[in-house]
């Protein structure tokens, strides 16, 4: 699901957005799984907060500095900026609310990762742990889609096309591509063949990346062994990807103590 909006700031009105969620939950009520929402700081709504329960849905998203936090046993409220944070030390509140409108119950975890000076506040529908941290972790996945969305694969920006109504409909050639691609790239990594086309010893070129390149090289080779059919495995991913080995190590490390990280 996507919307193309003529905006002047990268934040986002809960009216602008709200009736996609409603078209997204028409589709998941098909397959009847468990859908966990993730979003930045630009998204702690509580007008969406509330749609999401509606919805049936959970949520992990991160809050801002300047969230009033209510607890009912006289210590709070309290400004969630105000909290000091050792690193690598998390704090985990339950059964709180959130906002002067006293939002909630939900349930609140804070830190500073080890290898970070920034503050983690992740709002949560659900008790909250280092696991709340490790899946609200997983929105930075969505940071490989925009680069295969730019620089990497389709150039978007080089598009230069202004227009919202045609970006909406580009968008849906992008989203087609997307599919087909990811599909024949996890495929060759599956079947073993991927360092014909990524020929490190890790795999360092995304599943987008890797289907484009072998399409390439059947395209040269008028070669036929091109996927007919698209095919997304639920499996966890097989080969995860490394921009460079330091880099995996650093992102496998632990962030709290107390958390156990495995390396891929």
């Amino acid at each position: 699901m996507w919307k193309v909006l003529e905006h002047g700031s990268a934040t986002i009105a809960y009216q602008d957005y709200y009736t996609l969620l409603d078209q997204a939950a028409q589709v998941f009520s098909l397959s009847m799984c468990r859908v966990v929402f993730l979003a930045d700081r630009g998204f702690a709504d509580t007008q969406l907060m509330g749609h999401l329960q509606s919805l049936g849905w959970h949520f992990r998203i991160r809050i801002k500095d300047n969230f009033w936090l209510y607890d009912g046993k006289g210590t709070l409220p309290r400004k969630t900026g105000r909290f000091r944070l050792r690193a690598g030390h998390p704090r985990f509140w339950h059964q709180v609310e959130i906002t002067q409108a006293r939002f909630g119950p939900l349930h609140l975890a804070m830190g500073r990762p080890l290898d970070s000076n920034e503050r983690w506040m992740v709002i949560s529908d659900e008790p909250t742990s280092l696991e709340t941290f490790r899946e609200y972790g997983l929105r930075f996945d969505i940071k490989e889609n925009f680069l295969d969305d730019k620089s990497n694969g389709f150039q978007l920006e080089a598009s230069c096309i202004r227009s919202a109504p045609a970006l909406e409909r580009l968008c849906l050639v992008l989203a087609v591509a997307t599919l087909y691609l990811v599909s024949q790239g996890t495929h060759i990594v599956e079947t073993g063949q991927r360092r014909r086309v990524d020929a490190q010893w890790f795999r360092g070129s995304s599943y987008l990346k890797i289907g484009w390149n072998w399409i390439r090289r059947a395209v040269s080779r008028n070669d036929k062994t091109l996927l007919n059919h698209l095919a997304l495995s639920p499996q966890p991913d097989p080969e995860p990807a490394m921009a460079s080995r330091k880099q995996h190590d650093k992102r496998t490390q632990p962030r709290f103590y107390g958390e156990v990280r495995e390396a891929a």
